[in-house]
């Protein structure tokens, strides 16, 4: 069994509704999801503002590998288009793979550049990280930290404000 920490984000569409059929896609292993926040776009600003949730999962015999298939088949049912002249570009659903533990609690380690675990960049994103630690008060990003420590600490410090809660835009937990 391995656990994950999967990243939800949408500004394109029915975002809410994006978000709502990326958990139910993954139903069969929720184990809980975040709470919904708005937040400005990152790394592109010519464009709309994001709906970002986190998710944590858990499945028997599901590898780092298998919530990557997983997160691709949710964005295409979604309707993602990658353009690669916007790396970081408006999008549908967007699902990131920002952590993998395995059946023992150990972090999952990858350096291959089609799946970096943990993802490389997590730390650096309030948009992940505020969300996650709705599921995971005492969170630690592997070989980054606690959650809260790094929400806390610069870059971030100034960035977290930005990230606005949704409450009325819940994500049902099944």
């Amino acid at each position: 069994m391995t656990r994950a920490v999967l990243s939800l984000g949408s500004n394109l569409g029915d975002r809410i509704g994006h978000l709502r059929a990326a958990v139910d896609g993954l139903a069969d292993a929720l184990v809980v999801a975040s709470g919904v926040y708005e937040t400005p776009p990152w790394g592109d600003e010519a464009q709309p503002a994001y709906l970002n949730a986190a998710v944590l999962v858990d499945a028997p015999g599901a590898g780092a590998r298998t919530w990557l298939d997983r997160a691709r088949s949710l964005e295409a049912a979604a309707g993602r288009l990658r353009d690669p002249d916007r790396r970081f570009g408006p999008r549908t659903l967007d699902v990131d793979v920002i952590a993998v533990w395995d059946d023992d609690g150990a972090p999952v380690l990858s350096d291959d550049p089609e799946l970096t675990l943990p993802h490389p960049r997590a730390h650096l994103r309030a948009f992940v990280l505020r969300p996650w630690i709705d599921i995971e008060p005492y969170g630690r990003l592997p070989g980054r930290g606690t959650l809260s420590d790094l929400l806390l600490a610069d870059p971030l410090a100034g960035d977290v404000l930005a990230v606005r809660a949704r409450p009325e835009l819940a994500l049902e937990s099944r």
